[in-house]
């Protein structure tokens, strides 16, 4: 059994994630919280996807905080023009995601 050098996980688990990502129905919303902070809410993700990664990846590309929870990532500030371009970097198929 291979093992990808960059992820540590066998290559069959790497390719089904690919096809997860390819079906996925993502929504990207902004929401206002207390004291009129905005996050960027990106949800809609099937269960085949590592959310603790992709929120992390988002983090980091975005330079902000966030959190994960119940299917959808919060990401603090606005981000909805940005993160399209970000998650078809990462294996998203482009017309799975609406903004």
């Amino acid at each position: 059994m291979e093992i990808d050098p960059k992820t540590g996980l066998p290559m069959g688990a790497i390719e089904w994630e690919h096809l997860a990502k390819s079906s996925q129905h993502i929504k990207v919303t902004t929401d206002k919280k207390r004291y009129g902070k905005i996050v960027t809410v990106v949800s809609g993700f099937n269960k085949e996807i590592n959310m603790k990664k992709t929120a992390k990846d988002l983090k980091n590309e975005l330079a902000c905080g966030g959190t994960y929870r119940e299917g959808e990532i919060e990401l603090q500030g606005n981000h909805s023009k940005k993160i399209k371009p970000i998650l078809i970097k990462m294996g998203f198929d482009k017309s799975s995601i609406e903004e």
